[in-house]
């Protein structure tokens, strides 16, 4: 396999541990300065450009992306991809997992257990926000930030007003989210590879600092993770459309709470507190997968004119309740059950025989029009607004917005 580790930083500690991995497994890896690529495009042809020459042999590619070039790093790991060339963490993955807010947005709606967060602009907002989260004490968070940077913890309301405020003059987008005072400046690091955490260490904040991040000066010590822990990380990684993560949870009384899905992970605090080689598990994955390129599933399965991927819900009440999917006669309508989504469970490609339940959902590929009659005639109705004429008293001069 020819590997190219994207990376700033061919000396730091995690790129010097993949590429020997790499290599001491009888690969060919190189490391690839991300913001030295030219992307070329014309029609039917995608190519890539290092240093003024064409890249045409790379296998796959491992993106260690940092948060500053994370738009140029992500358009060429997208090239790469529609080069056909695996990548062990898409684009899409790494823009969901930097953005805080993003990355939330998405666990929330898949039963993942995060801490209670909220975004606001205004700032009058800014006090029920706090109230909602449970009051002060409250930890106020960059949208983006790294290794702890930009995370503060407010231990009143008033202090909390005057750095959102002085946030929020300064341009910067904030998160205000509940402290967890059981987990008493105590995280978890689950590595996750493909579906399987190959590591976890517990990090523990030292003295004053609530931050349990190393990089801040905290002590890591190796732990065995409970199963439910283990499902949270790896749910959490596909959840994020990624491959290779580090997921940060907190040890709440309600069980495992994810702070952050980490695309790009430190390997040097994870293997000097385990002792495991986590570089070559990762090495080993991508070398397992490299013929089996990551796809943009819904990009590909879409390009067949009225046919495309969406989800089908079953309320209470509906017909589809207590039968079998095979009795539903999807199939008869040219549509197929992909996953079956039911509660925090995710069933992937469920047998005909499964008998649906109330609140489940169905992600099916087919006949686009075929799944919109499976949607209520009034909520069908609901989207599908009339247009009418404009009224005779609209001034169609003097305009001061914009226009597209």
């Amino acid at each position: 396999m020819k590997l190219a580790i994207l990376s700033r930083s061919p000396d730091c500690y995690s790129t010097q541990r993949l590429t020997e991995a790499a290599r001491h497994r009888g690969h060919d890896a190189e490391v690839l300065d991300t913001i030295k690529f030219a992307i070329d495009l014309e029609r039917g042809a995608p190519d890539l450009y290092y240093r003024q020459k064409q890249i045409e042999d790379f296998d796959a590619v491992l993106p260690r992306i940092g948060a500053s070039i994370t738009y140029y790093g992500t358009a060429v790991v997208r090239q790469f991809q529609e080069m056909d060339v695996f990548c062990a963490n898409t684009a899409h993955g790494i823009n969901n997992s930097r953005d805080k807010l993003r990355s939330l947005q998405l666990l929330s709606r898949h039963h993942i257990g995060i801490p209670r967060t909220t975004f606001v602009h205004s700032k009058r907002d800014v006090l029920p926000a706090i109230e909602r989260v449970g009051g002060a004490p409250v930890v106020i968070k960059l949208i983006e930030g790294t290794q702890g940077i930009g995370v503060l913890l407010a231990e009143t309301v008033k202090q909390a007003e005057a750095i959102i405020e002085l946030l929020q003059s300064q341009k910067q987008n904030v998160l205000i989210q509940k402290f967890v005072a059981e987990s008493k400046g105590r995280d978890i690091r689950a590595f996750v590879v493909g579906d399987r955490v190959v590591a976890a260490m517990r990090r523990v904040a030292q003295g004053q600092e609530f931050r349990s991040n190393v990089h801040r000066g905290g002590i890591a010590e190796r732990v065995e993770l409970p199963p439910e822990y283990v499902e949270t990380a790896v749910r959490a990684t596909q959840i994020m459309g990624l491959q290779v993560a580090g997921v940060d949870m907190l040890e709440s009384n309600s069980g495992p709470q994810i702070m952050e899905v980490n695309s790009s992970p430190g390997l040097e605090g994870i293997e000097t507190c385990t002792g495991l080689d986590v570089a070559g598990a990762v090495i080993e994955y991508i070398a397992a997968q490299v013929d089996f390129p990551e796809i943009d599933v819904r990009q590909r399965l879409t390009v067949s004119k009225g046919y495309g991927v969406s989800e089908i819900y079953i309320p209470e009440g509906a017909k589809f309740v207590g039968k079998t999917i095979r009795e539903t006669q999807l199939y008869e309508h040219d549509i197929n059950v992909l996953t079956l989504y039911r509660g925090a469970k995710v069933i992937p490609n469920p047998k005909p025989e499964r008998e649906l339940e109330a609140n489940d959902k169905l992600l099916c590929f087919g006949k686009l029009e075929a799944m919109r009659g499976m949607v209520p005639a009034k909520t069908r109705r609901r989207r599908r607004p009339d247009i009418s004429d404009l009224p005779a008293d609209v001034v169609h001069a003097g305009e001061t917005e914009t226009s597209d």
